[in-house]
């Protein structure tokens, strides 16, 4: 069973990436859009509450496991 995914904000995602080193590179619409010298590029959608699936997908891009992404929210 894989570990259940928090409920997050677009700005709160943007912090969380920011400890591992991903800075905003632009804001298009509700759309901000993060770098990384190494890893791939991420967009993420600026809303209050982002959906599973998208949060998912965004942390797999990351190459990030659940966990070292709910260990990131918690740092």
């Amino acid at each position: 069973m894989s570990p259940k995914l928090p409920v997050v904000s677009g700005p709160h995602l943007v912090k969380a990436f920011g400890k591992i080193g991903y800075y905003v590179r632009a804001q298009q619409g509700s759309h901000i859009h993060l770098r990384h010298p190494t890893l791939p590029p991420l967009t993420v959608p600026n809303h209050k509450e982002i959906a599973r699936g998208t949060l998912r997908a965004i942390i797999r891009q990351a190459e990030l496991s659940i966990d070292e992404f709910t260990g990131l929210l918690k740092k």
